[in-house]
């Protein structure tokens, strides 16, 4: 598992989940962390694959790379970066949401 986290140490991150969220809150916030750790995989794979692409299809010169003359960007690529970039931005929105509303006093 990343981070080292066993299983005990993943049962208490879910009880405190729990009661921080709630039972209501907490499969929404899960759906929402999900989709979006599955959409940043799905789109650093779509980048990773692109350049894998990109540099296996290049084609190899004796130029060395400070004379060689940078090519133009690929559009696809752009658009993988510009939604690779968006995707981080929402992650970072969920994670704050998530924060905040672990940061929420119940009304218990």
């Amino acid at each position: 598992m990343p981070f080292n986290i066993g299983p005990f140490e993943l049962l208490l991150v879910l009880i405190l989940a729990l009661l921080v969220l709630g039972p209501g809150k907490l499969p929404e916030v899960g759906n929402a962390l999900g989709k979006t750790i599955r959409e940043f995989r799905r789109a650093s794979t779509d980048v990773q694959d692109s350049l894998r692409i990109d540099a296996a299809t290049a084609p190899a010169s004796g130029r060395t790379a400070a004379t060689q003359r940078q090519p133009e960007p690929d559009p696809q690529v752009q658009a993988l970066e510009e939604r690779l970039a968006a995707l981080e931005r929402e992650r970072a929105q969920v994670e704050q949401q998530l924060k905040a509303s672990e940061q929420r006093p119940t009304g218990d």
